[in-house]
C-alpha cells in the first residue's frame, strides 16, 4: 500500500493506492492521525486506486471520521470510492456516516 498526502488551502488529499488490509490499516490510520495532529481536520480520501478495503481499514477510517467531526470541525469526503468497495460499506452500514463523490475535484469543491 502506498499513501500519498497533499494539503490545499481548505482541506487535505490523502491518496491510498493497493489493499488496505489488517497490516496496513495502521499507516492509514498514522496517516489521518496526522493530519488531524497538525489541526486540519477536513480531508478528502481518494479511493480511486484502492483494491481491497479490510474490516481494520474500515475501522480506521471511521475512527478518524469521528475525530474529524467532533466538535464540528471537519469531517472526510470519500472520492472516487470502487463500486465494489461501496457495495461491501454499503453492506456494513458505513453509507451515512460518509459523503460520496465521483472525482476529488468534485469533493474539494464541496468544502
Amino acid at each position: 500500500m502506498e499513501i500519498t498526502s497533499s494539503q490545499f488551502k481548505r482541506c487535505d488529499l490523502l491518496k491510498v493506492t493497493g489493499r488496505i488490509d489488517s497490516s496496513t490499516a495502521p499507516q492509514l490510520a498514522g496517516a489521518f492521525r496526522s493530519i488531524n495532529d497538525a489541526g486540519r481536520f477536513k480531508i478528502v480520501f481518494d479511493m480511486s486506486d484502492v483494491e481491497f478495503i479490510s474490516s481494520a481499514g474500515l475501522r480506521a477510517m471511521i475512527e478518524a471520521q469521528k475525530t474529524c467531526k467532533r466538535w464540528n470541525r471537519g469531517e472526510i469526503l470519500l472520492a472516487s470510492a470502487p463500486e465494489r468497495i461501496y457495495n461491501a460499506m454499503d453492506l456494513v452500514g458505513f453509507i451515512p456516516l460518509f459523503k460520496f463523490f465521483d472525482d476529488v475535484t468534485e469533493a474539494v469543491g464541496s468544502l
